[in-house]
Parts: structure tokens; sequence; C-alpha cells
């Protein structure tokens, strides 16, 4: 796993298309987090590219995440494709004239990332009706439809930022991709605004360049540009580390960890490598996203109190019922 916050999604629109496998497994041994699928129609975008069907052959060339782009006029019409071909995030665009909604509930009913994405000349306003059903929000920072243009700085200043109240609903796991124009020169620029997902397209396919150098690049870049615009010259917590939050046994541990889930912060359960109780089991330890650990401290740092107090009442009632009991060994 990377370090850091960023992530890049590498997108293989400017890859050699006769040989997309090529392409996904070039970009995976660079380094990328998941692969970017631009998917055209040649009607609301003047380009043709590929469908669910070359997803589906790919799909088993990586187990990288595929986040689908869907730059096409009826999303909802050929969604099932889409799910099937195994998109972890499926994307559109809400400048089509289908209905939206059951599109993206449709996505969220299958366990999917859902997301709208927005062209430049599109207001972050057209998202507000749909807010609470995104996972993502993309905005373009190109005309959508062809690879390799010039990166829109002023859309980017406008719409990066304020794209994140739009996903304020989301206790945790709410992105913001920008997709357009981004290399080496632009990610510091786009990481200052917030941006959690840097679509990477031609960047990484320029002869001569090193795609794995590329992408560990504009990963750093974005996070300098975030540490030292928006979080006062610290460094950003990385995206995947976890922390514990509780220890408890097995029983309490997994109520307690129903009880952070409900929120929409996920966890781990894991058995801890320190106390023992009395039955002979070790205490499991609750592992959460660091990036949620404030929130989770401020929501259940009450309820680990009260659980801990369990704990401790539940070992005394076994030693009083049973004895101390020799800690048997176990596998």
């Amino acid at each position: 796993m990377a370090e850091g916050r960023a992530r890049v999604a590498a997108s293989i629109l400017d890859a050699d298309l006769s040989n997309l496998a090529y392409a996904v497994r070039r970009v995976q041994a660079a380094g990328a987090d998941r692969i970017h699928l631009d998917v055209m129609d040649a009607h609301f975008v003047p380009n043709l590219t590929f469908g669910a069907k070359t997803i589906k052959a790919l799909r088993r060339r990586t187990e990288l995440p595929f986040d689908a782009h869907l730059m096409v006029d009826e999303p909802g019409r050929f969604l099932d494709e889409y799910l099937d071909a195994g998109c972890d995030s499926i994307t559109f665009h809400v400048e089509i004239d289908e209905e939206i909604e059951p599109t993206l509930r449709r996505i969220r009913a299958a366990g999917r990332a859902a997301g709208l994405a927005v062209k430049p000349a599109t207001p972050l306003s057209a998202l507000e009706p749909y807010r609470e059903l995104l996972d993502i929000v993309l905005v373009m920072t190109v005309e959508p439809g062809f690879g390799g243009q010039v990166f829109m700085r002023d859309v980017a200043k406008e719409k990066l930022l304020a794209a994140r109240d739009l996903l304020s609903h989301k206790a945790f796991g709410g992105e913001v991709h920008v997709d357009g124009g981004v290399n080496r020169e632009t990610a510091e620029f786009a990481g200052g605004l917030g941006v959690d997902i840097l679509v990477v397209g031609s960047a990484l396919f320029i002869k001569g360049h090193d795609p794995g150098r590329e992408i560990r690049l504009i990963r750093a870049l974005a996070d300098e540009g975030y540490q030292y615009t928006l979080n006062g010259g610290v460094p950003p917590i990385p995206r995947d580390r976890m922390v514990t939050f509780a220890s408890l046994p097995k029983d309490l541990a997994r109520r307690l960890l129903d009880e952070i889930e409900a929120g929409g912060v996920p966890g781990v359960m894991l058995r801890g490598g320190g106390r023992i109780n009395p039955d002979g089991v070790r205490d499991y330890d609750i592992l959460v996203p660091a990036m949620a650990e404030a929130l989770v401290v401020e929501r259940h740092a009450a309820a680990r109190i009260a659980y801990e107090h369990d704990a401790e009442a539940w070992r005394e009632a076994f030693i009083a019922e049973h004895g101390i009991i020799p800690p048997p060994a176990h596998p």
C-alpha cells in the first residue's frame, strides 16, 4: 500500500488500445492505486472507446479496483453490464437527459461506490439534489472526450475544495476525484485543494518516461500541496493507516464494532497481542482508519469506557464462578 493521502487512478485511455491488458499490468507494476476506465459512446462525447465487455475481460488481469467513468448518454440502460463486468465504482455525468437518482440507487444497492461527474462549465450546484446518494464527486478539468488536454486551473480552484462539502454526509470514504491534465506540474496544486484521487492518463504513457516515477512524484506532490496549503505544514494522515481504538473480549468487541460501523466508519476486529482473559482467550483489538480516529473518539469514547467496565465485570464474575483457570493453549 502507498503511504500518504493522495491516490492515483491510472487512466488507460492513452495506452495502446490494441493491448489494454499490457497497459493494466504495466500501471499496476508502476504502483497505481486503481484503474480508471473512460467509457465513451460517441454521443455524449465525440469519441468512442470501449465498453463493458472489454472491462470484463480486463477484470481477470488485475485485482486493482476498477473505477468506471461513463461518458455516455444512457448509463442507466447499460448499468447492469458494468456491474457484471466487475467495476468497483461507477461515475456518470450529471449533464445526461435520463433520470439520475434511480441509477445512483442501483449502483449503491449493488454494493459499489456511486459518483457523479461535472464538465468544466457545469456548476457544482447541479449535484445538490443527489448529494446524499454520492460516494464520489468527479471534477473534470478538461472537456471530456479526449486525453492529453491542458489542465484548467480556474475550474479546479473553483470546484475542487467546494466539492468536499457535497460529501459532508459521509463519515468516511467520500472521495473527490480530479480528471484532466493531471501530471507532475499540476499535482501539487490539485492536492492543495483537497483532492483524494488524481486521475492520471497521458503522463503515464509518454515515451521514455518511467510510469512508476510519475506515479510516485504525483502522489508526493499532491500530499505536499495538501500539507502546506490545507494542513498547516503537518503531513497528511496516510489513507490506509489503521489505529487501535479498543481492546475487549470478543463478544463486547463485536458489539462496539457494530456500533462504529453503523455510523459509516469501517473497522476491523483482530485477535490482539495483549491481555489474556480468564477463559484463555486474548482480547480482540478494534482497528479503525487513522483518518477517522478523531470522529470515532468523539462518537464512541463513552461507549468504549462502558464496554471496558463490562469487560472487568465479566472477568470478575468468571473468576468467581470458575476460579483462576490457567489459560489453555490456543492455536
